[in-house]
């Protein structure tokens, strides 16, 4: 698997680059996982393996991050809609099904990021088991 650091640390644009690290440490301290890096262009933080009833099975990370050419992705899995209380206090974004979407990191309150990102975890855990990165 490719590494993580060398990713973020290899994105060409400054401001990218800047994000994808401030959102590197806050996925850190928030999930005390380290980074993996996912189909090329994704930031994971743990992982777990999942056998939905169509008989579909595979690994994929627990939640992470990508920066994209035009929005910054937050994923937030298997999905938050049961957090309500959590989302209007992000901040500005757009609402995926599975994760989040904005612009800029300053578009968006770190407090409830984290607190979502907690609570997508645990959720997650309690239908297949998060592994640590």
């Amino acid at each position: 698997m490719a590494d993580a650091n060398e990713f973020i640390q290899g994105l060409a644009d400054p401001e990218k680059r800047r994000t994808a690290e401030a959102l590197d440490a806050l996925f850190r301290d928030t999930t005390g996982c380290a980074p993996q890096l996912w189909q090329g262009r994704i930031i994971g933080y743990g992982s777990y393996d999942y056998t939905y009833a169509s008989g579909r099975s595979g690994t994929w990370l627990a939640t992470g991050f990508a920066v994209g050419a035009k929005a910054i992705t937050i994923y937030i899995l298997p999905g938050y809609t049961d957090f309500p209380d959590i989302t209007p206090r992000i901040g500005k974004h757009k609402q995926g099904k599975s994760c989040i979407y904005f612009n800029k990191l300053s578009d968006i309150n770190i407090d409830p990021l984290k607190e979502l990102i907690r609570a997508g975890l645990k959720d997650l855990d309690m239908q297949f088991p998060v592994k640590p990165t």
